[in-house]
Formats: structure tokens, sequence, C-alpha cells
């Protein structure tokens, strides 16, 4: 199996790694970091022993982890764009944190190599070895000539990783698919039969006009942490976020559409556990209320725009119903409000709060409480 054609990263790696020790290499411990661009990670670091075999661990944002970053042979690479050899019998342990981490278990020479990517983003792979020759002459002409088809893969695999990643997390999950599996034409619609729910936080505006940019993000993002982990613990997926509301599905599995209504109460009552929480915990600059309506039908994705420059997104009438019915939480002073469409796969029996004229829609339409 050729590296270009391997699914796992971490089989190019190990391939990698024992197709230059078959060659005769000392290699007994390898990492590599490579950069990424995702929302929860700033990169992929990816070790390699004899003993143990392959770990990957995600390298974090933020200023502590570019510290000791600044400070590691990888770093130092990169600003030089040459080679870093360490005899590490001969290395103080205080040129880098990880000289006497590789002295304690018995590494005798240190390799560290550059691998820049066309597009700019800095990376690094580092081979130690216990062995007193440490990488000949013959070790390292080995390298110099196999690297770069390494790098190449390498690059090609994070760059492919990176529009998967992006897309996935700014349109989600099937509709990144849908479009890297070509459906890119205006007017292209996809139906998914679910159930939708529709979440809004009161008053936002009011709350934010006291804030500043940084601080209404803030809130924001608090906000969802409170909302989406229960949507995607049950299985549901953010389709949408719409300033500060969000429309989530949870698909119907074949004719058990009980089960989806079900998860999508579940997600709903356990985000608004949720919200009560960091009230009393004081996340919010104020305590904040939501509204959550669930509703039951079609989630339609479509091509919307004009020229180059198209949206992928959710349009159609039982999107629109559940919106509306999410203007009935405030009006009815009820966090959480279902359509009768919805309750109809519910095995409970939840407490009607009768007919209302919804804007947009002619006849007006029941919801229920649990």
């Amino acid at each position: 199996m050729t590296a270009s054609r391997m699914e796992d990263a971490n089989e190019v790696l190990t391939g990698f790694l024992l197709k230059l020790i078959d060659l005769g290499l000392p290699i007994d411990r390898a990492a590599s970091a490579i950069e990424a661009l995702h929302s929860e990670y700033a990169g992929i670091g990816r070790f390699w022993t004899r003993e143990e075999g392959t770990i990957v661990r995600y390298l974090p944002h933020g200023d502590r982890r570019e510290a000791v970053y600044q400070q590691s042979p990888f770093a130092h690479v990169s600003r030089t764009g040459e080679w870093l050899f360490l005899n590490l019998d001969e290395t103080p342990d205080s040129l880098f944190a990880i000289v006497p981490e590789l002295k304690e278990v018995g590494y005798r020479h240190y390799l560290t190599i550059p691998i820049n990517f066309t597009n700019g983003a800095k990376n690094a792979i580092s081979f130690a070895t216990r062995s007193a020759e440490g990488f000949n002459s013959r070790s390292l002409t080995i390298l110099r000539l196999i690297l770069p088809s390494f790098a190449l893969v390498t690059e090609l695999r994070a760059t492919s990783n990176r529009l998967d990643e992006v897309l996935r997390i700014y349109v989600g999950d099937d509709p990144h698919r849908a479009i890297l599996g070509g459906t890119i034409q205006r007017g292209q619609v996809t139906r998914i039969r679910s159930a939708i729910l529709f979440a809004d936080m009161r008053e936002y505006t009011r709350i934010s006009s006291t804030l500043s940019p940084e601080s209404a993000v803030e809130l924001l993002n608090n906000y969802f942490d409170c909302l989406v982990p229960p949507i995607e613990d049950e299985g549901g997926e953010v389709l949408k976020y719409l300033g500060d509301g969000l429309l989530a599905i949870v698909r119907d599995k074949g004719d058990d559409t009980g089960g989806a209504a079900q998860s999508a109460l579940s997600a709903a009552t356990k985000a608004l556990r949720r919200v009560e929480a960091a009230n009393n915990e004081g996340r919010f600059p104020v305590p904040i209320e939501v509204g959550i309506a669930l509703h039951h039908g079609d989630a339609a994705y479509g091509n919307v725009g004009s020229g180059q420059r198209l949206d992928f997104t959710v349009i159609g009438r039982d999107v629109n119903l559940a919106s509306r019915i999410a203007d009935l939480n405030k009006t009815l002073s009820e966090p959480l409000l279902m359509s009768k469409p919805f309750v109809e796969h519910l095995w409970g029996n939840p407490s009607t709060l009768g007919m209302h004229q919804v804007q947009g829609f002619t006849e007006p339409v029941e919801v229920y409480r649990p």
C-alpha cells in the first residue's frame, strides 16, 4: 500500500518509519508536529516508539502552548530552516526541555528536521536513537532522499483534511459531505426528514447593546456551550447558527420517528437545565432566558445565491414553522414548545396550550408543552 492511498495518517508515519528502519536507520523514537486549521486545536502531534507504536496528541491553542513551543527544537528548526543534530551525551539539559527527558530513557542522539508546506505552514519531524553511533552519513543521505516524498504526502493529506474540517466546522456534517460530493449548483435541494429544534435567546439585542463586541461573542459562545453538547449527545446536529439562535435536527431512523422526537425533547430539556445552571453560576453578564421550539418535518438544504457566491442554507416550510413557534415562547412565557406534528411522535402525553396564530401562516397552529 502506498502512503498516498493510506486512509489513516498514523499508518503513513508508521509505514515511513518502518521503511527507514528496514533501510538500516537506528530509529527508536520519532515525533511529528503538523499545523492544523481547526477551532479546537492548533496542530496534531504524533509520537512513535518501538515499544508503544504511534500515539496522537492534539496541540491546543493558546499562549501557554505557544510559549512552550517557542522553546522547543521544533520551533528552532522552523526559524532557522536547518536540520538540528544533538549528541545528547554532550548536550546540556538546559538547551531544550526535552533533552533531560530523552537522556532519562536512554536516547543518545536526536535529530530534528523542518518540514515546510507550500502554504507557509511550519512543521517538523524528529528522530531519536539509543545507538551510540547515532545517525551516520549513510542514514542522513537516505533521509535527504526520502524526506521530500514524505513531506509531499503529508502536505497533501493535511490540505485535504483542512478543507474537510473547515467545511464541517462551518456548515455541519451532512452539508459538508454534500458540498464535497458535488452538490454546489444553485437550486439543488436536499430534504432531511427529522425532528427540528429551533432555539432563540430572549432579549439578546437589549442584553448585547451594553456589551463590547468581544463580550458579546463570549456571551454567545457560553450560551451555545449550553445548547450544543446536549444536541450532539442525543445524536443531533446543528445545521445553522442564526445570530443568537440555532437550528438543529435529529434525523429519523427509518420508520422509528419516535426515537428522533424523544431525542430532540431530551436534548432541549438538558439544554434548558444547562442554561439554568450557568445562570446560577453567574456565567453570563445577566441571567438569560431561552425559548426552544420543537417540530417534526422536512429540513431542506438548498444552494441559494447568485453568480459565484452561494450559501448552502436551510429552507422550507417546516423550518419556518419551527422558527415561528419559537416566537410564541416569549408570548406564552414558556421555555419549551412543541408542535402537533412533533408530539404525535412522542410516547408521553404533553399538555396542549391551544391554537395560536403565527406570522406567515394562514391557519393557526396547535402548540404543546411537556
